[in-house]
């Protein structure tokens, strides 16, 4: 101890006096050594016996900033001077004592010191240093080796043996004494230096390459322990001690770190680094050491011979030689030289070396290096390239046979389950298809044997495994079909030889698992079998025909599924395969292949064959059975001996397959098998002679089976398959060499038994089926069949079927069906009469009656004219057959509508047959005899009428099913009145009677229900009407169908022109009040549906009756319409999405809809109508007013009437009319949306969900079309609400570019006719009074103005380009409208401006845009519009009341919403348009002009406002971005954001998405406009003083804002550090180092007080996250002196004026930030800290601990009672595998701060030490994002500011 006398005192006031000049401006190096020297004289005047420095650690302070690597190597000499004057002056005891203070200012000056500087320097370190006392060098050790190792970088420079001396005498310093047998006994000191030395080799790359010059020389052999058998006997114990003391000493008490040092040094980027080490491994680190074998962990070998293995990929032949030495032995150099001799012996020796080397990798580097590349595939990386290193990795070890052919192997298929897996996790198709490409490479790479070796191990192994668990063999099916697709099978060793192997390998054992596959109980069996199957059939398309060539017919016999040799040839076949890819040599290599093609092929053929003959033996599933079948198709069509099938013992079992189908029900899978059978006998009938399905009988057994099979799926009620059986029935017609035999079995299968006849008769279901056979047959119209009718040869499915195949398979058919027509009275004539509607199908069947009766007439005639005639009996059946078909084509003329009769003009036959003259005189008579009975007639009349009124009621049975006599006593009854009331002229006696009676008979048909009675009661009911109102008879015609149509004055049938001009009063009489019900019933009946056509047309008859109250009937007519057609339409979807086919359907549902669309068009067509006539007239009521313009005048709508005026009765009526249209467009819309992508269903029923959806589609467009061409503002208004709702759920819930689609196909929605539309229904909604009224909306559809511009700005988006011509003229016409009264538009001003900057996007992409006057009218209402819309609505008025903090803090951010928000639409808008402004504004000036508003209005009050910065949100910040990209606005945004950037309140609102991707690119912007940012900042941080500081209220006040005004400026430090990018303010370190040097000198009294110190800190953290190590060599021993100080006054009894809690929790970020970076200069420093050696793990018994953080977490923990009592719980690493830091805001941000020090300021540096060496040992990298967003969070946290 020294006493303070007076010479001490003067001695320190010298010193200190001498320190005082450095606080001085030292400008140059002069100034330096002045310093220096007048402190080197301070010294040297100490007293005698005095051996302390005064202020120690500011004159270490102030040296170490003097050994700053920018000053010159004369103020170095001269530091190193004064640090050898001051080791000297306090000796050994001092210098070990004070260590901590003087060691890091000479730490990093090897690493940059000149040669006149390294000199001192080594000779400081080996005088002083070295000589330390082990306890005092212990703590340091790490820190002196990484300062010495840059001195041993270059082996020839002068300094290198002298270094090399140092670190010798090092660890003989800390390991004691040199002695061996002192070594013996005692290595601690020696293990310590190791694991330093392994440790600073990790940690520091830049000196990684003096470790390794170190470690070349001194690290010991580390071989196996045979070695020391080369030594002398005597000597050996003496070695193998030596030896087991080196070894203890570099592998205890961690071997872990000897392993990460050389993984370090594998994997470093510098080449040279990477080659030393490998050196190293191969001479002291063999793969057969015993330290490998005994003392490293299995995963520490795995990550050792990983980092080894990935050398290859630099493509270095120097790494790669020294890598084959090292896995593959000592050898492999050997042989590696020994080349060129060509002597057997010594091609025979380097066999033997071949062989042992590869022996020797087996044993000992297989495994470790096959899991560590294994553990490569399965770690999910980030990167794509990291995830296709493994690929590279095992491509470059497949240079080197002995271990790629080892490694390959085993992992092969791991390789290709990580592609596998990767394509289903990789965040964009790119990535994958660079993982994907390197896989390819490296399969390609891979021998086909092995591949396919290893696919069909997996595979069979698979299928071997317990049945419970099926998911391992699902998913090795899915790994083998994308190896299939994606990788290259197509060479032609894996064509021939590999693929058939597999196949046939796979086939036998399906054939083998069938038991287990058919059982029941587990479902799951089949479905595996069958991906199976389609595996084996999608490896069989690859298979060329060639591959069976070898197969000879002529020696061969015959292929028979029975033959008993084929069990033992398929267990031949196995072993012959096991043998096949037997291993040889240490990889899979294909012996000499024992199975020809010939044995493949037929075991190929016997198996598939037997696979397919068990499936049909069995009820067939069809699934199952088209797999099998498809197989043995591609397998029989490859063998070019497929004749040899033995078909005639096939065909039993085929015929057995057919029965069963036959008697299955008809659901889908009897279906499949039909196919599969189909496709079977189609492969047979190719194979094999044709004479054998004309001698074996069995074939006119199984195809009627297959078409019995076919027969429920052609129903109408299940048209989900109807176009598949069609296709089928026609296939069986093809194969069938009797072309009869398809038609008689159709024709049975028409016909059933009748309950009391003895004959056959047709049912009404099979004349339905029929009809669907018909109209899927796809037939030539009349003039092509005639042509075709003697081409040979299969029709194509799909395509027009001849008229001879046609009359061949349908001729039969089609006759049982015409031949109905002669019973009228069933429900056989409703259905043909019906189906007959169709005009395509009259004129076929016209065109079939034509040709038999043309065909008889002309047999006639050629027996008459030939010598020859015809016989009595002959000539009687032809008249027969002639008679049959004429009465058929009389029925067919009889039941058709009008369009039949210019088909029967243009026949010749049949005008021969129409044109008969008829007798005239027998028609007057017949008038006669009338007129002179007509009184009596009248009578009987009367009587007659009653008595069919009473034989058409119910009374015969209305509680009971009615029998076919009284149904035909009904219809005969009806028909009977139809008679009597055509040919009365006046039935009003009966009036009442007959009305009650008729009505009645029509309801009770309904309820019964009675289709026959029905048609009949409609009938009837139609003609009486006729006569009720007097007019005469009208025919019903189904082509008077209503259509809507924009053309009013064509919009009326011909029977309503009829009605109307005939009879007046037609449209004035009032129909019974029980008619409108019954119609009503009728069209929602389900039993009404097959008669449905009638009841529409019956309802077109009777609308005109209800033209007076059409409006009250409208509304229920159009919801039963619509309930009726969205029941079905359900039904329909639920069809086609569910497998169940046995659910109830409705008949005939897609007719149904149909039917009801046609009824509901015409009710609509006939209201509009009506609406359109009284329109009319109202108008032409009113007085005349002069026309307006394009949309009137713009002010009159500026001020409202107050009066109200009462809606008309015609407005009422249109209100009706339109609800009734938009309900039609919602359930159009709702057909016309239904996508295949949106149903799970079957993919083979395609082609009939294509038929359904396209006639569904195409009936809802003509009436979409329709009403646009009507109604086109209402229905658009409709459409644009359904895109409006879809962002919510709905019933009417559509996807929105399906509106839009609709819009561009429908013909009367173009362009030009909607963006008129949205023009008016816009104004309808801001300036009704502008428009016309017939353009008006009735505003029906709830929207606001806001919604349809938002549509406009979309609809226009979704217009084409070319599209701008047609709508120019109207988008200029209304913007300039819109400016001329901008106040109604307010609200969709912003908007408008978004569909401005759209249409010039769209004409810039044009040549349209090419004119220059219409871009400079463009660009000019652009600039007026945006003008207008601040005009009419500041932004100001947006900005009010915004929401709180609480508020913000209440929803979990501090974001709100911008939807909803005017300033939000407005922001989002502009920032959109600013992309694309360029393309707006082509000038400069007007882009300038139009930033500058912008600025004004928009930037200015958002950041002057008094909510700032609430009111700021990530939109906003996009707006000031693009602004900030636009050069001509360069100078309108700075100002503003600089002004923001400078506001206190800048830092009181974070989120870390409006951080990190808002505020921060824009300053980063702000920073780049001007750099002298950082200056102007960095001058407004006072320096802190205590002059003029008085006591009293107004110091604290001044005290207080100074802090606040430090703080602020300190946070925009740091936040610029954070938004520039990385080292741009370089030039600033220095300025930015004296500003916290004279801040950190502040006290709680100065003013900027003490408080700012954690801004201070944050600061530095920005500097370290933002900037490179090699600039901020200067600041380091500030920074270790401020965290000795914070740190250390955690300390109880310790003065904490200056440092508050807040600040020492800073100051623990700042650590943990350093500690995590481990920059090389700060490594130098941190053993002051924290304890960076073993002893972090290890500690010694009784060792203290020295580092700071390690002593005080003791000192806290004794103090306060207790010890380790907390813990953070934030893991050391992220989910990205990153180091994280241990004190991070999420840990902070739930503590209260009068417990920081308990749970989180002492569990961390109780911590530190302990996760600092787990990070180094575990070897991860920074999260660097995740230290930004911290750091960010403490910025912008205003709670800590003054």
């Amino acid at each position: 101890s020294v006493k303070p006398d007076k010479a001490y005192r003067r001695y320190a006031a010298g010193i200190d006096r001498a320190l005082s000049l450095f606080d001085t401006a030292l400008e140059g190096w002069a100034d330096y050594i002045s310093f220096l020297g007048r402190l080197l004289k301070a010294l040297q005047l100490h007293p005698p016996g005095v051996s302390d420095v005064p202020h120690k650690a500011l004159v270490a302070q102030r040296l170490s900033q003097c050994l700053n690597p920018p000053l010159g190597p004369g103020v170095h000499q001269k530091a190193l001077e004064v640090y050898g004057y001051i080791f000297s002056l306090i000796g050994r005891n001092g210098l070990g004592r004070d260590l901590p203070h003087y060691l890091p200012g000479l730490s990093p000056v090897l690493a940059f010191a000149s040669l006149s500087v390294k000199h001192p320097l080594l000779a400081i370190f080996d005088t002083f240093i070295v000589a330390l006392d082990p306890t005092a060098l212990r703590p340091a050790l790490k820190a002196i080796i990484l300062a010495l190792l840059p001195g041993l970088e270059e082996e020839s420079s002068e300094e290198f043996e002298r270094t090399h001396d140092i670190l010798s005498g090092l660890k003989n310093a800390i390991g004691g004494d040199t002695d061996e047998e002192q070594e013996a006994r005692d290595v601690s000191g020696h293990q310590f230096f190791w694991q330093c030395m392994f440790l600073a080799a990790i940690t520091s790359p830049s000196r990684r390459l003096g470790a390794l010059a170190y470690l070349q020389r001194h690290l010991p052999l580390l071989g196996p322990a045979k070695t020391s058998s080369k030594k002398s006997n005597g000597k050996t114990g003496g070695y193998e001690s030596r030896l087991s003391c080196h070894l203890e000493a570099v592998t205890s008490p961690e071997p872990g770190l000897l392993i990460r040092c050389f993984a370090a040094g594998l994997g470093d980027d510098q080449l040279l680094v990477q080659r030393g080490f490998l050196d190293l491994l191969v001479t002291n680190l063999p793969l057969d050491s015993d330290v490998l074998e005994q003392r490293v962990a299995p995963e520490d070998l795995i990550k050792l011979a990983t980092a080894a293995a990935s050398v290859v990929s630099r493509r270095d032949m120097s790494l790669n030689r020294r890598l084959w030495t090292w896995f593959l032995g000592p050898e492999a150099s050997e042989s590696n030289q020994n080349t060129g001799q060509t002597s057997i012996e010594n091609m025979s020796g380097h066999d033997q070396t071949r062989k042992r080397q590869t022996k020797y990798f087996r044993r000992y580097g297989l495994q470790p290096l096959v899991q560590g590349i294994l553990k490569m595939f399965t770690t999910d990386t980030s990167t794509s390239t990291e995830q296709a290193r493994p690929f590279r990795i095992c491509l470059a070890l497949m240079d080197r046979w002995e271990i790629g052919g080892l490694v390959v192997p085993e992992v092969f298929l791991p390789a290709m389950k990580s592609v596998w897996r990767y394509e289903k996790s990789a965040s964009t198709v790119q990535d994958f298809e660079e993982v994907l490409r390197s896989a390819k490479v490296f399969f390609d790479g891979v021998e086909s044997g092995l591949i396919w070796d290893e696919i069909s191990t997996k595979l069979l192994q698979a299928t071997d495994m317990d049945v419970s668990n099926s998911e391992p063999f699902a998913q090795s099916l899915h790994l083998a079909s994308f190896i299939v697709r994606n990788f290259n099978i197509q060479e032609e060793e894996m064509l021939l030889e590999h693929i058939p192997l597999l196949v046939l390998s796979l086939l036998l054992k399906v054939q083998a698992l069938a038991p287990r596959i058919e059982n029941p109980a587990q479902p799951d069996n089949l479905s595996l079998a069958n991906r199976l199957l389609g595996l084996v059939g999608e490896l069989l398309e690859l298979v060329p025909s060639r591959a069976f060539n070898a197969l000879d017919a002529r020696n061969a016999v015959l292929w028979n599924y029975n033959d008993s040799d084929f069990g033992g040839e398929s267990k031949r076949f196995l072993d012959d395969m096991r043998e096949y890819y037997k291993p040889h040599g240490g990889h899979s290599l294909p012996a000499e292949s024992k199975i020809d093609s010939n044995t493949i092929a037929n075991l190929l053929i016997l198996t598939a064959l037997q696979m397919v003959m068990r499936e049909m033996s069995a009820v067939p599933n069809g699934k199952s059975l088209e797999a099998r079948i498809a197989i043995l198709d591609k397998l029989l069509r490859r063998v070019s001996a497929a004749s040899r099938l033995d078909v005639t013992a096939m065909l039993p079992n085929i015929q057995e397959a057919s029965e069963n189908l036959a008697a299955a029900s008809g659901d889908y899978v009897q279906l499949r098998g039909v196919v599969s059978l189909l496709s079977l006998l189609d492969t047979l009938h190719l194979a094999v002679p044709s004479t054998l399905w004309l001698t074996d009988y069995r074939m006119r057994l199984i195809l009627p089976n297959l078409i019995t099979a076919l027969w429920p799926h052609l129903s109408p009620a299940s048209p989900r398959s109807n176009v598949e059986a069609v296709r089928c029935v026609w296939k069986i017609h093809q194969l069938s060499i009797d072309k009869k035999l398809a038609e008689s079995c159709v024709s049975s299968l028409m016909l059933q038994t009748a309950p009391n006849e003895e004959r056959d008769v047709l049912n009404v279901e099979g004349a339905r089926r029929f009809a669907i056979l018909w109209s899927h047959s796809n037939l030539n119209p009349t003039t092509q069949a005639r042509r075709l009718s003697h081409v040979p040869g299969k029709p194509k499915i799909g395509s027009a079927t001849s008229s001879i195949e046609g009359e061949r398979l349908l001729s039969r058919p089609l006759s049982l069906l015409l031949d109905t027509l002669n019973e009228p009275k069933s429900e056989l004539y409703v259905f043909t009469t019906g189906w007959l509607q169709s005009s395509a199908n009259v004129q076929i069947i016209l065109d079939f009656l034509q040709k038999h009766i043309e065909d008889i007439l002309c047999l006639q005639y050629a027996q008459t004219g030939s010598s020859k005639s015809a016989t009595a009996e002959d000539e009687g059946c032809d008249l027969v057959e002639c008679l049959y078909y004429m009465q058929s084509l009389l029925n067919l003329i009889l039941c058709t509508p009008r369009d039949i009769w210019p088909l029967l003009f243009n026949q010749v036959i049949g005008k021969e047959r129409n044109e008969e003259p008829s007798d005239p005189r027998s028609l007057s008579q017949r008038h006669s005899e009338e007129s002179s009975s007509k009184s009596a007639a009248m009578s009987v009349q009367i009587c007659l009428t009653r008595i069919c009124l009473k034989a058409s009621g119910g009374g015969f049975g209305t509680t009971h099913k009615a029998s076919l006599g009284v149904s035909q006593l009904q219809q005969t009854a009806t028909t009977l009145l139809q008679e009597i009331i055509l040919r009365s002229k006046s039935i009003s006696d009966i009036h009442n009677e007959l009305e009650s009676g008729i009505l009645d008979t029509l309801a009770w048909s309904v309820r019964k229900p009675d289709l026959p009675l029905q048609v009949s009661g409609i009938g009837l009911t139609s003609i009486w009407l006729t006569q009720r109102v007097r007019g005469k008879s009208l025919v019903l015609n189904g082509n008077n169908r209503r259509i809507l149509s924009a053309d009013h004055g064509s919009r009326t049938s011909g029977s309503t022109e009829r009605l109307e001009q005939e009879s007046p009063s037609a449209t004035q009489a009032i129909p019974p009040p029980a008619l409108f019900d019954i119609l009503l019933e009728g069209l929602g009946a389900t039993g009404s549906r097959p008669v449905l056509h009638h009841w529409i047309q019956f309802l077109d008859y009777c609308l005109p009756l209800y033209s007076t109250s059409i409006y009250q009937i409208l509304l229920p007519l159009v919801g039963r319409f619509s309930n009726n057609v969205e029941t079905l339409f359900t039904d329909i979807q639920s069809s086609f999405e569910h497998q169940d086919t046995k659910r109830a359907t409705p008949l005939e549902p897609v007719n149904t809809v149909i039917e009801l669309l046609n009824g509901l068009e015409q009710t609509l067509a006939r209201a509009h109508d009506r609406l359109v006539e009284e329109q009319l007239t109202e108008s032409n009521t009113k007085t005349p007013e002069p026309m307006q313009g394009f949309f009137g005048n713009m002010v009159s709508g500026v001020f409202p009437s107050d009066a109200s005026v009462p809606r008309s009765t015609t407005a009422n009526n249109r209100l009706t009319v339109i609800l009734c249209f938009k309900d039609a467009i919602r359930l159009c819309l709702q057909l016309w949306s239904w996508d295949v992508d949106n149903l799970r269903r079957d993919p083979t029923m395609s082609s009939s969900f294509s038929y359904v959806s396209s006639r569904l589609k195409n009936r809802a467009r003509r009436i979409l079309e329709h009403l646009f061409a009507a109604e086109s503002l209402e229905c658009l208004e409709t459409l644009i609400g359904s895109w409006l709702q879809t962002e919510g759920p709905s019933k009417y819930s559509i996807p929105a570019p399906t509106v839009l689609n609709l819009l561009h196909v429908l013909d009367g929605s173009r362009p030009r006719n909607t963006i008129p539309a949205i023009f008016n229904a816009l104004y309808s909604r801001t300036n009704p009074s502008a428009l016309e009224s017939e353009r008006k909306s009735t505003l029906t559809t709830e929207m606001s103005d806001t919604d349809l511009a938002r549509f406009l700005v979309e609809y226009t988006r979704s217009v084409e380009d070319d599209a701008m011509d047609e709508i120019w003229n109207d988008c200029m016409t209304f913007l300039k409208d819109v400016l001329a009264n901008p106040l109604p538009h307010r609200q969709i001003l912003p908007r408008l401006l978004e569909f401005t900057a759209m249409l010039g996007c769209k004409v810039d992409n044009t040549g349209f845009g090419e004119n220059r006057r219409r871009r400079r009218e463009l660009s000019d209402l652009f600039l007026r519009q945006l003008t207008a819309t601040f005009t009419v609505k500041p932004l100001g008025f947006s900005l009010e009341n915004p929401p709180s903090r609480s508020q913000q803090l209440a929803n979990g951010t501090a974001r709100e919403s911008h939807e909803g928000s005017a300033a939000d639409e407005i922001t989002h808008v502009l920032a959109s348009l600013l992309r694309t402004l360029s393309k707006i504004l082509v000038d400069s000036d007007r882009i300038t002009t139009a930033s500058t508003i912008i600025s004004t209005q928009v930037v200015i009050p958002t950041l002057r406002w008094k909510s700032f910065p609430q009111n700021v949100t990530s939109a906003f910040l996009d707006l000031l971005l693009s602004l900030s990209r636009i050069a001509e606005a360069s100078k309108v945004w700075r100002k503003d954001v600089g002004e923001a950037f400078n506001d206190s309140r800048f830092f009181c609102r974070y989120t870390g998405e409006l951080a990190t991707t808002g505020w921060l690119p824009l300053l980063r912007q702000w920073v780049i406009s001007d750099k002298g940012r950082m200056t102007e900042l960095l001058s407004r941080i006072p320096s802190p003083t205590s002059a003029g500081i008085v006591f009293g209220v107004g110091a604290s006040s001044a005290r207080l804002e100074a802090d606040r005004r430090a703080q602020l400026n300190l946070r925009r430090v740091a936040t610029l550090l954070l938004a520039a990018a990385a080292d741009t303010f370089i030039e600033s370190v220095g300025t930015i180092q004296e500003k916290l040097s004279d801040l950190l000198t502040a006290t709680a009294a100065s003013s900027p007080s003490a408080a700012t110190r954690a801004e201070v800190y944050m600061v530095l953290r920005a500097l370290v996250l933002q900037t490179s190590p090699i600039h901020l060599a200067s600041i380091w021993p500030l920074v270790t002196i401020e965290l000795q100080d914070a740190i250390s006054s955690l300390y109880p009894g310790r003065d904490r004026d200056r440092y508050n809690m807040l600040c020492v929790v800073h100051a623990c970020k700042l650590l943990d930030l350093l500690v995590v970076t481990a920059s090389d200069d700060f490594q130098l420093r941190q053993w002051l800290f924290i304890t960076d050696s073993i002893d972090a793990v290890y500690r010694a018994q009784g060792l203290e601990p020295h580092a700071l953080v390690d002593d005080l977490a003791e000192e806290l923990d004794a103090d306060a009672g207790t010890s380790q009592d907390a813990t953070l719980s934030t893991p050391s690493t992220s989910q990205t595998g990153l180091r994280k830091l241990l004190l991070s805001a999420k840990v902070l941000q739930d503590i209260p701060k009068d417990q920081l020090l308990d749970r989180a300021v002492r569990p961390f540096l109780r911590q530190l030490s302990i996760n600092a060496f787990e990070g180094t040992y575990s070897m991860t990298f920074f999260d660097r994002q995740a230290a930004l967003n911290d750091l960010l969070f403490d910025i912008f946290d205003d709670k800590n500011l003054v």
